[in-house]
């Protein structure tokens, strides 16, 4: 009876050391998946701002845990920035982490502080450098400001780079006119209500071929040479 028993105790001691050996294998194997880090971070949409300013913002630049970064964070930590309006965050097979973001669009660059206005509205601090903006020479009435946004938000990117500077330049029956000092010498007078024509501007710049001018947009459809002879 004696060695029966210990038999048993022998069987039960053998199975709980596999049992053991069992869960370590599965806690190890666990362990690995949940602790494997990201291995590749993939960025979509990002002109302004630099990609290691993002991936650090995100608070992924150490390559943290793949399953346990969470997407909704990061896209709370971006949107804190406020050249950022959209974020989306995935994660792919192979550990990537692929963040598209829709940045703010840059209308001007104020003169007096180089502070950049954004198509939001919002007047920001201009640390990313951007120079290719439009300076905006003074200040808009705060009753034609929002419009003013709205308005320009909608002008190409090439058209928009081809402006060299946004003069407020309202008349007595026009409070929502502007002048635009082209790069290449033109001037161009619009009004918000007929923005969308400024986006016509290099076919407009053809009639005109070698010589300047200073081009209405905002009254009628008219353009005032310049003697070009001195």
């Amino acid at each position: 009876m004696t060695k029966k028993r210990k038999k048993r105790r022998k069987l039960k001691i053998k199975n709980i050391m596999i049992l053991l050996l069992i869960l370590t294998t599965i806690g190890i194997c666990i362990y690995y998946f949940v602790t494997m880090p990201i291995k590749n971070i993939y960025l979509k949409g990002n002109n302004i701002i630099p990609d290691n300013i993002i991936i650090e913002d995100s608070n992924i630049n150490n390559y943290p845990s793949f399953l346990l970064t969470s997407n909704y964070e990061i896209e709370k930590r971006l949107k804190k920035n406020k050249y950022i309006e959209k974020v989306k965050v995935s994660k792919k097979i192979g550990n990537i982490i692929e963040i598209k973001i829709t940045e703010y669009k840059p209308i001007a660059i104020i003169e007096k502080d180089n502070k950049i206005v954004l198509s939001s509205g919002e007047i920001v601090d201009n640390k990313y450098n951007i120079v290719d903006s439009p300076i905006l020479t003074n200040t808009v009435d705060k009753n034609v400001y929002n419009e003013f946004i709205n308005k320009f938000s909608k002008i190409e990117n090439n058209i928009l780079r081809q402006i060299s500077q946004i003069e407020y330049n309202p008349t007595n029956v026009d409070k929502k006119r502007f002048l635009l000092y082209m790069n290449d010498s033109n001037m161009v007078y619009i009004t918000l209500t007929k923005i969308e024509k400024i986006n016509k501007y290099n076919k407009i710049k053809d009639k005109i071929g070698t010589k300047t001018g200073i081009i209405y947009l905002d009254s009628g459809n008219y353009i005032e040479l310049k003697d070009n002879k001195s």
